[in-house]
């Protein structure tokens, strides 16, 4: 239980990174970092299974596409989502919203085994509601493009669901009974991302190989290097870890701290601390999330449905 939540709050700690990380690159656009960023994520997965440990060796054809898929569109999706959030509606307002997925992880496992009333829902979902609108409200009066705003809103929301899905698809695999390998499963899901990445060729900049400065072009891959060993293989790897060792449910909630990661990040890279605004909102939207995860930590007696399934069993 230990090494999961380790492995879980460092996965936060290195993809909190993304949301600061496309304006960090500029003049390099969100769709040269992501090319570089998975495309070295799958070239030091390929140079890895140079070692039979790492290859995806004994795993059925319907689990390598699944894999490939989770690198794909989870992760090249993801990114690009967040780094148009990033760039439209500023720092604040992604690792807000895409905070509020473990209560919509836990809306579906509700929803699944009714594990917990509705009515003991409203509170939670009240506050994050009340805390994203105080984000939101306070960063649409401070600028006067609000239609970037709502457009960052929009970014954020598919991130949101892109890694619901990937909670979901990622957790049920680790947790089945025939789970692959750790180190396997992340080399199947970079070389999904890099795939993914060589389909957004078109969109580089490759005018600014001849443009940029010396210290742009050297900032540029520095951080693609960083996104692509630690905030992608080490931090897939770590994921990976944690959602063998933890139940889904426990490892949603550790994606709070990769709110806080991200939104600490964006703060340090813009020189400034939350204005009051965005401290409330925030503070609120935890709380929210607090109060969501002890309404579903609470113990329950099993269902008759429940136990009828388990008898079958």
């Amino acid at each position: 239980m230990l090494l999961g939540l380790v492995a879980g709050l460092t996965t936060c700690a290195l993809w909190g990174l993304t949301f600061i990380a496309p304006r960090a690159v500029a003049p390099f656009t969100a769709w040269d970092l992501t090319i570089a960023r998975y495309g070295i994520f799958g070239l030091a997965c390929l140079t890895l299974m140079a070692d039979r440990r790492f290859r995806p060796i004994g795993i059925a054809r319907s689990r390598l596409l699944i894999g490939l898929l989770l690198g794909g569109a989870g992760y090249v999706g993801y990114f690009i989502s967040v780094a148009f959030a990033v760039q439209l509606a500023g720092v604040a307002v992604a690792p807000v919203i895409i905070g509020t997925m473990p209560v919509f992880l836990a809306i579906i496992a509700n929803i699944r085994d009714r594990s917990a009333p509705w009515k003991a829902l409203v509170l939670p979902l009240s506050l994050i509601a009340i805390g994203v609108v105080i984000v939101n409200a306070a960063t649409v009066a401070d600028v006067a493009d609000t239609a970037s705003i709502y457009l960052g809103v929009l970014a954020s929301s598919a991130a949101l669901a892109i890694w619901i899905a990937y909670g979901l698809a990622n957790a049920a695999v680790m947790r089945s009974a025939d789970a692959p390998d750790g180190l396997q499963w992340t080399g199947l899901q970079g070389i999904g991302a890099a795939i993914g990445s060589l389909l957004l060729l078109p969109l580089a900049s490759f005018d600014l190989a001849h443009t940029a400065s010396a210290s742009e072009a050297a900032r540029f891959i520095v951080w693609a290097m960083v996104m692509g060993l630690a905030g992608s293989w080490f931090a897939t790897w770590c994921w990976v870890v944690a959602s063998r060792r933890l139940p889904l449910a426990l490892a949603a909630q550790l994606i709070v701290a990769e709110t806080v990661f991200g939104l600490a990040y964006g703060f340090m890279s813009d020189s400034r601390f939350p204005s009051l605004a965005e401290a409330i909102g925030v503070t609120v939207q935890f709380v929210g999330v607090c109060s969501a995860i002890a309404v579903f930590s609470k113990p329950r007696a099993p269902s008759s449905l429940s136990q009828k399934s388990v008898a079958q069993v």
